[in-house]
């Protein structure tokens, strides 16, 4: 089963509506992403917390790194970058993190408060090689822009 975006969103907004706390807001977007599509095998966000560092914050699937300086793997360039990173497979790409073992492909979306400043990243891994695409990133973009424009 592949997303429903359009429900997706619809539902997301529903739930989140009026909701300003971050971590709240992180925890019902991972909840309802992740049971939505059979390629996400592990759906969380890593926050931003202090410099350079993300930490570890909403997520369902199995364990997943505690934390992610900002100048390592596939979240450390979503960061630094500000730009979504569309990974097909995680073995190509340099200084990749191998939180489990069985990840093959990553997207990875900054996400912006209010101000425009990002407080963490989304992170998606498949189990399956080349996973994700452009359509992926950008209605996961356009989710995490309503949710998070009142967050400060």
């Amino acid at each position: 089963m592949k997303a429903d975006y359009n429900f997706l969103h619809k539902t997301i907004a529903s739930l989140t509506d009026g909701e300003t706390d971050e971590v709240a807001l992180m925890a019902t977007v991972v909840c309802e992403l992740h049971h939505a599509d059979d390629r996400f095998d592990w759906t969380g966000f890593y926050r931003v917390t202090g410099p350079e560092m993300l930490k570890i914050g909403p997520y369902q699937g199995g364990h997943g790194c505690l934390q992610i300086p900002f100048s390592k793997g596939v979240c450390g360039a979503a960061v630094t970058s500000g730009e979504i990173q569309l990974v097909d497979d995680v073995d190509a790409f340099p200084g990749h993190i191998a939180c489990a073992s069985s990840t093959r492909s990553e997207i990875v979306i900054p996400v912006k408060n209010e101000r425009g400043e990002i407080i963490g990243v989304l992170d998606i891994d498949s189990d399956q090689e080349a996973a994700f695409t452009r359509e992926d990133a950008d209605r996961l973009s356009e989710i995490l822009e309503a949710v998070f424009q009142g967050v400060r």
